[in-house]
């Protein structure tokens, strides 16, 4: 039985391969990549992902190139078993492709979605804009996906090596911007997946800024329309809420009340911004395009002030999922501390490379010794 500080590997081994893929997609791979349309390279590595995730043989291999683990990371949270505390944001795996293969790249846990409760084919094209310089991403996806349906069909009889969780959203379409049709769009995806038996977690993203209609659900009344509807249903897998960052602290607390109202589980900060007054005092280039919300370093701003405002308000009631601009292990630890149990990310991922993932955990790791703690869990009890 291993200990708690051992691996079956020395950690000089792990960072040196960090080290290697590190340098190979710095000034190998990321610069052909970034020559080409950032959502042709998006579906090219979803498709290599999905075919490398099909077969044994490739899943060790990735997992040999790219994961690490360690028993200081792993954590129950929600009945949940969390590896590590690094997950995929929802946003990447829109189809819910890479499940097979997220987990030998190292994540602790993903998001799917956001999926929606018919096809949605998204905004016109292009809608995805890289920031060298700032580190972020443009992102005018406009909800695609397949649809909730499709998306359960393909999943239904698959087994999981993580926490999967469902992100909810309604159908970007002029047809569920009446708001009764809205609530019934995102029900019938909540209700899909129950059925189905697929999710460990469901998450109600109410704040995608890209949709026909902006974002109804981030007013507090019209929220409670919605909680109130899919609490029709009895409530068996945590739920989270997808946090605006670009809303007030009166309109957060509100939403917080809510959650209380309807015993949600906790909520997750945050999605992109809009926000220009804020863009504007980060970025590091000119803005492509006046569509779409940002992410990345951009966002990291916002989303730590607000993780450290709900800590503040809701202490342990609630789990906290940070999300944005987590680039290393520096980033990671910092939302730790801020109150944060989980992270996400995506941005980071694109800008580092897939080592990205272990790099983190490994520094994580590296940090809890430094501060005398046996878990990641025992940070909470450090703020």
């Amino acid at each position: 039985m291993m200990k708690k500080d051992e691996q079956k590997i020395p950690d000089q081994c792990y960072k040196l391969r960090g080290q290697f893929f590190q340098l190979g997609y710095h000034y190998l791979l990321k610069p052909v990549l970034f020559w080409f349309d950032p959502e042709m390279i998006h579906d090219l590595f979803t498709v290599a992902g999905e075919k490398l995730g099909r077969y044994r043989l490739t899943r060790w291999l990735t997992a040999t190139a790219f994961d690490y683990q360690h028993p200081m990371l792993e954590q129950t949270i929600r009945g949940l078993k969390f590896t590590n505390p690094v997950g995929l944001a929802a946003g990447f795996d829109k189809d819910a492709r890479l499940t097979a293969i997220l987990p030998s790249v190292g994540f602790g846990f993903e998001e799917v979605g956001s999926i929606t409760g018919r096809a949605c084919q998204g905004n016109p094209k292009p809608r995805l804009w890289r920031l060298p310089k700032s580190q972020s991403l443009i992102v005018n996806y406009g909800l695609k996906n397949t649809g909730a349906e499709a998306i359960a069909k393909k999943l239904t009889g698959q087994k999981f090596a993580y926490p999967l969780g469902i992100s909810m959203a309604k159908t970007n379409s002029p047809e569920t911007v009446e708001i009764n049709a809205g609530v019934e769009d995102y029900f019938k995806v909540y209700q899909t997946f129950l059925e189905a038996g697929i999710g460990d977690y469901f998450t109600i993203n109410i704040s995608c800024p890209n949709a026909f209609g902006g974002q109804p659900f981030t007013d507090p009344a019209r929220l409670d329309l919605l909680l109130a509807k899919l609490a029709t249903v009895p409530k068996t897998k945590p739920i989270f809420i997808k946090m605006p960052p670009d809303v007030t602290t009166e309109n957060i607390d509100a939403i917080i009340a809510l959650a209380e109202k309807y015993q949600l589980d906790g909520f997750i900060s945050t999605n992109l911004t809009k926000d220009n007054t804020h863009i504007r005092l980060h970025l590091k280039e000119e803005l492509p395009t006046t569509k779409g919300g940002l992410s990345g370093k951009v966002i990291a701003p916002l989303a730590l002030e607000q993780v450290r405002y709900l800590k503040s308000k809701v202490g342990d009631r609630f789990v906290i999922i940070a999300c944005g601009g987590i680039f290393n292990a520096d980033d990671a630890y910092t939302y730790l501390q801020a109150g944060a149990s989980l992270l996400q990310l995506v941005t980071g991922l694109i800008f580092e490379g897939p080592q990205l993932i272990s790099e983190i955990n490994r520094g994580l790791v590296e940090r809890l010794k430094a501060g005398g703690l046996e878990n990641i869990s025992n940070l909470s009890s450090k703020i």
